[in-house]
């Protein structure tokens, strides 16, 4: 009997002290409440939505500068292919002369010139004789048209209309002639004849040529008639006349 009181005081004693403990505890929490409440005006209520983005501020002050960096060179590539050639350029300037170039060589000496016999290889001459040429026969020009130059200025004399070269080389020809309807003439190196003329008329004309010949010394030039021959005389005509003259040397 003893053994039943003494448990049954033991199970009120902790069934007791159970609830003091939990009255202490509601006591403190709602000690914590009122605190709160006190502390805010009320219980805090549920959370809002998100509100919009606020402005931006103000530009904030330059910020020290950083360390200066070193580039880094990277290798070399390796070479791409040739491109198509590009169009000209515009014309550039005139560039400056440039430094004279190194003298020359000396040149040979050159020929001697004698101006006497370039003096004397000419002649002009003129027909004054009535009588018509032969067929086939040299037509004698028998009058130096200059006959009033001084000697050093006299040309080559004709022997019976026929000139002979003296010096070698090449020689300018020409002549006048007049006659009737027709007339044929041939010019001569010695018995070859070079060229030609003929003309033909109604009337009276005038038939004239001229060539170039190379002569050799002792060559012999004249003007020779053909079966046309109708050739004008008068000892006072002046209208017949062969010339020539020597244009340069040859050696």
């Amino acid at each position: 009997m003893h053994g039943r009181h003494l448990l049954f005081y033991t199970t009120e004693a902790i069934q007791w002290f159970s609830c003091c403990t939990a009255v202490l505890l509601l006591l403190v929490h709602m000690e914590l409440v009122h605190m709160q409440i006190s502390c805010t005006g009320g219980i805090p209520g549920i959370p809002g939505i998100h509100g919009q983005n606020g402005r931006d501020g103000s530009k904030g002050e330059k910020g020290d500068p950083g360390e200066a960096a070193q580039p880094i060179r990277g290798q070399k590539g390796v070479q791409g292919p040739r491109g198509p050639p590009g169009r000209p350029g515009m014309k550039g300037d005139i560039g400056l002369p440039g430094p004279p170039g190194y003298t020359g060589q000396k040149g040979e000496k050159g020929r001697p010139f004698n101006p006497t016999n370039r003096q004397k290889s000419f002649f002009s001459y003129k027909r004054e004789i009535s009588q018509t040429p032969e067929l086939d026969t040299t037509i004698d020009f028998n009058r130096v048209i200059l006959p009033d130059l001084d000697s050093q200025f006299q040309g080559e004399t004709l022997t019976n209309g026929t000139f002979l070269s003296k010096i070698k080389g090449v020689y300018f020809f020409s002549f006048h002639i007049s006659a009737k309807s027709n007339v044929c003439l041939k010019l001569m190196k010695g018995s070859d004849s070079q060229m030609t003329l003929c003309d033909t008329s109604e009337g009276f004309l005038v038939t004239s040529g001229s060539a170039l010949l190379e002569l050799q010394v002792g060559d012999t030039v004249s003007l020779q008639t053909t079966k046309y021959n109708s050739i004008v005389t008068s000892q006072s005509s002046a209208s017949h006349t062969f010339t020539g003259f020597l244009i340069f040397p040859t050696t």
